[in-house]
Parts: C-alpha cells; structure tokens; sequence
C-alpha cells in the first residue's frame, strides 16, 4: 500500500493506494473516529438513563424528541420505522461537521465521496422503499406520468436528488473550514473565534438541512400514492 500526496494544502487529503483503489486516508480516520463517537455518546446517555435526564442523557433526549416530532410530521406515521436511520444519520452528520474546527481534525462531510455515499444511500433507499410499498411496477410506472415524455425529467429530478443533497453539504463544510484557516493567518485570535462560533451552528444547521430534505425523499416513497 503506497502513500499519495494531499493532506496538507487546503482541500487536500492524505491518500494511499491499494488494488488500484485510490483511498482518503483522514477521510476514513474521520469517519471511523465520527462513528465511534456517536456510538460512545449513544452509550454514555443510555447506560444509566435517570427519569430527570442530565448531562449527554438530555441533549441526546431532546435531540431524539425533535427528530421524532419532525419525522411524524414529514413522513407520517410509517416513518417511525426509520427513525432509527435518520436519528443516526443525524447524529454522524452533527459529530462530523464539527470535528474539522478542532485543531489536527478534519470533517468526513469536507469529502465529497462521503456526502454523495451518504446522499446514494438516501436515494436508493427511497427506491426500494417505493418497490416495496407499491410494488416494482407500479412505482416505476409513476415515471412516466403524466404523459410517457415526463420520463426524461423525472429520470433527471433523480439524478439531480443526491447530486445537489451531497453538493450542499460538502460544500458549505469545506468553505467554512478554508475561511477558518484564512482568517486564522490573516486576522489571529478575534475574527476566527467568532467564525469558529458561526461554524458550529452552520455544522447543525447543515446536518438538519440534510436530514430534513432525507425525511422529504424518504416520505414520498411511504406514500401509497405519488404526489
């Protein structure tokens, strides 16, 4: 396994070659380093669940609440059998997105490879879910309504789906850490805080955009008629 360039500029990322696979070696750390933390706060708040919830119990709680609350509005009462999906979802795409304003970190979601896994994963599983709540034929029937030339715009529309979810994540992600680091040389101390700041409430803002508009793709696949 060989060691590519990257990883030092902007942008760039540590890569190392194998099976004539190309690999982003921070982006895997990360991602791997993003999931253990989801896993250890999931554990930390469940281990000893109090009936007044403290600590990581009551952000998780509250967290967990809201989704809930968002996916009975969105996707109806068949969505609570994936709730566990977007919750986690979620909570990988909060923990990501910050890790990058830690000093030596980097986020998963600056690498377009994992925001457009991510964004397939959603899309394919509203295909499948479609199939399997209408059947394979009547779902695929629905591409061609209202009249058989529509097929060409929604084949479009679905290809547009995890193309511009995983575009806007990536790239608002990778910006705010770029301006981090250039404000950082430019203006010490002061300005960066304050973006710092900014750039933890875009991480959830981001993270909600995209779990929302996941619940949206997701919700028309439950329907029993397409809309």
């Amino acid at each position: 396994m060989g060691h590519g360039g990257g990883g030092h500029e902007i942008g760039g990322h540590k890569l190392a070659h194998f099976a004539g696979l190309t690999f982003n070696l921070d982006t895997l750390y990360m991602t791997w380093l993003t999931m253990a933390i989801v896993i250890i706060l999931a554990v930390v708040a469940t281990r000893r669940a109090e009936i007044v919830p403290r600590g990581w119990q009551n952000f998780l709680e509250m967290a967990v609440t809201a989704l809930l609350d968002q996916i009975d509005n969105t996707m109806g009462p068949k969505g609570r059998k994936l709730a566990p999906l977007i919750i986690t979802l979620f909570l990988f795409l909060v923990v990501g997105n910050e890790l990058g304003l830690i000093p030596g970190f980097t986020s998963p979601t600056n690498d377009i490879n994992t925001t457009l896994g991510l964004a397939l994963m959603v899309v394919i599983l509203v295909h499948i879910l479609g199939m399997m709540n209408r059947g394979p034929i009547r779902y695929l029937k629905h591409f061609f309504e209202p009249y058989i030339p529509f097929v060409i715009i929604n084949i479009i529309e679905e290809i547009a789906k995890p193309i511009t979810l995983s575009f806007r994540l990536f790239g608002n992600i990778l910006a705010g850490e770029i301006l981090l680091i250039v404000l950082g040389m430019l203006v010490p101390y002061v300005v960066p805080t304050a973006w710092l700041a900014f750039s933890v409430f875009v991480g959830v803002v981001q993270a909600f955009i995209f779990t929302m508009l996941s619940m949206s793709y997701l919700s028309n696949s439950l329907q029993d008629e397409h809309h």
